[in-house]
């Protein structure tokens, strides 16, 4: 398997190659070749797989056997979800019939980022321990200068994945001000050499901005060989795809079906996921591709809506307003003006206009759809918007819906799970994210009258990202006046207890300047002892 950039100016790369790299030198993201299809008899022989099982037979079908060997990639599927606190990594909790949370926040850091980051942090020291052990004797040393952007989940997570390897520095920007206090702290709170966070004045975006502006700073990248924890980075995208395969068969177990049977042909797998930077949903697009019997992926925004935008009018058009559009909602991870891997999916959008579904590869459509990309690029830079056909939303719309949900929304619907009407409901307590995606599916249902199993055939599952008590400010506030609630006694994690009053490492940069920041880097890295 050979990866190839979005903006079609880069091919033929090994996965480690794509890996390493990050982001295209073109400024496009990687891409596979072409989707694997699955194999004839998957239903069968992964329907008794654990996660771990899974995440080895989807990720050998993106990585070759000569670049990391089975048993390899079984030791780093293992030792990275042996940090998660569910034997099952991802569990399905039933909240009432038709209606399901993935709970993706049993790692390390309490959010869905963990599933990725621990795998990508032990790919990295595996591919650097590759390289140093290749080197004649006194030869380089191979080492890698991560650089992330956060709007808080990704930068705790890339931290607890790469914190102590080997060859590794990590910075992580976010925002000043726009993380909860539990995000900052779980980020700041990390003293080891190797880890550096950077708070800057700005927004998400504009920490987005300066991580892609180093990337494409050409003499910076090949002197501090930049890697990449953000979701531009494939890997994180291919992980994330185990857990949509989880659902499939840990739904089906719960209701006694055979995978392989017709009853389970009936079922309509609807996955609601709350989106920011598109990574995650788009690792649900890779799993339908690729042979998952996915009816919908609903794409469930907070008001930062360029996404559900898009669907409604065929245009991708950046927010415009004070503080760069950007408007501080109730789940700030999502607080997102553009969404770099939605670039990813429009690749496939502008390659399947033309033909064959894009299942196989024909150089000249793939060209032409790099090309097309580029100049949407183009356009939403110079521009603010670009516009694509109505042909190509339409495709999209075969298996992606879109809904909006306001502050005021998510506030009620945490309150309403948390104490049901609906008779049958389990109380659940939800993240404000994790509540977008409940209320956009719940949305969804009641405007197309979709009827839910067992009336129905439809079944939802909305994907948790993260734990609530990393959002304690929006669930007591929603909750507040519910006597029977108890933030400490319902929510807080022991692993939270006094984590606010720990020490605190943080470097500050005025403003979303790149040159600040590679001052701050390189600062940090003669600090570290490491010779440039």
């Amino acid at each position: 398997m050979q990866y190839r950039s979005t903006r079609g100016q880069a091919k033929n790369y090994s996965f480690e190659e794509a890996v390493m790299t990050g982001l295209g030198p073109d400024g496009g993201l990687f891409i596979p070749q072409e989707i694997p299809s699955l194999p004839a008899n998957w239903r069968q022989a992964w329907s008794q797989h654990s996660f771990q099982e899974l995440a080895v037979e989807i990720l050998s079908m993106y990585i070759d056997s000569s670049e990391i060997p089975r048993e390899d990639l079984k030791a780093l599927v293992d030792r990275s979800y042996s940090t998660f606190r569910s034997e099952s990594v991802t569990p399905l909790a039933k909240v009432r019939d038709g209606l399901y949370v993935m709970e993706l926040f049993h790692g390390p850091t309490f959010a869905f980022k963990d599933v990725a980051l621990q795998f990508v942090g032990n790919l990295f020291e595996y591919f650097l321990e590759r390289r140093n052990r290749n080197e004649p004797a006194g030869g380089k040393t191979h080492r890698l200068t991560v650089v992330g952007a956060t709007s808080g989940d990704t930068g705790s997570a890339a931290i607890y994945g790469l914190r102590g390897k080997k060859n590794v520095s990590v910075f992580i920007l976010f925002p000043n001000g726009r993380v909860s206090p539990i995000q900052e702290a779980q980020m700041t709170t990390v003293l080891d050499k190797n880890v550096h966070t950077v708070t800057v004045e700005g927004t998400f975006d504009d920490c987005q901005g300066i991580v892609k502006n180093l990337f494409g700073n050409k003499e910076f990248n090949s002197r501090h060989h930049l890697g990449a924890v953000n979701s531009i980075n494939w890997a994180r995208i291919l992980a994330q795809t185990t857990y949509y395969f989880q659902a499939y068969f840990t739904l089906l177990r719960s209701l006694n079906i055979d995978p392989a049977s017709p009853a389970a042909d009936e079922i309509k797998f609807d996955f609601s996921v709350p989106t920011g930077n598109f990574g995650d949903v788009l690792a649900g697009y890779y799993a339908y591709r690729m042979g998952l019997p996915a009816n919908k992926l609903l794409i469930a925004t907070n008001e930062n809506d360029i996404l559900y935008r898009f669907f409604s009018s065929s245009a991708y058009e950046k927010q415009t307003g004070s503080d760069g559009g950007v408007k501080a909602t109730l789940s700030p991870a999502m607080d997102i003006i553009v969404s770099s891997n939605f670039e990813r999916l429009l690749w496939y959008l502008a390659r399947d206009a033309e033909a064959d579904e894009g299942k196989t590869v024909n150089e000249e459509l793939c060209d032409k759809a790099g090309k097309t990309v580029a100049g949407w690029m183009d356009d939403l830079k110079d521009n603010g918007v670009f516009r694509v056909s109505d042909k190509a939303v339409l495709k999209a719309r075969e298996i992606f819906d879109a809904a909006r949900v306001t502050d005021a929304e998510t506030t009620e619907t945490i309150r309403d799970f948390y104490q049901p009407k609906t008779e049958g409901q389990v109380p659940y307590v939800l993240d404000p994210h994790t509540a977008v995606g409940v209320r956009a599916a719940e949305d969804i249902i009641k405007r197309d009258s979709i009827k839910i199993l067992p009336a129905g055939s439809d079944v939802f599952i909305c994907l948790a990202t993260a734990h609530p008590a990393k959002f304690s400010e929006a669930v007591e506030d929603a909750l507040k006046d519910n006597s029977a609630f108890n933030f400490e006694k319902d929510v807080l994690p022991t692993e939270f207890h006094g984590l606010l009053e720990k020490e605190r490492k943080v470097l500050q940069v005025e403003g979303a300047d790149p040159n600040l920041v590679i001052e701050v880097i390189e600062k940090e890295l003669r600090a570290e002892g490491i010779s440039f």
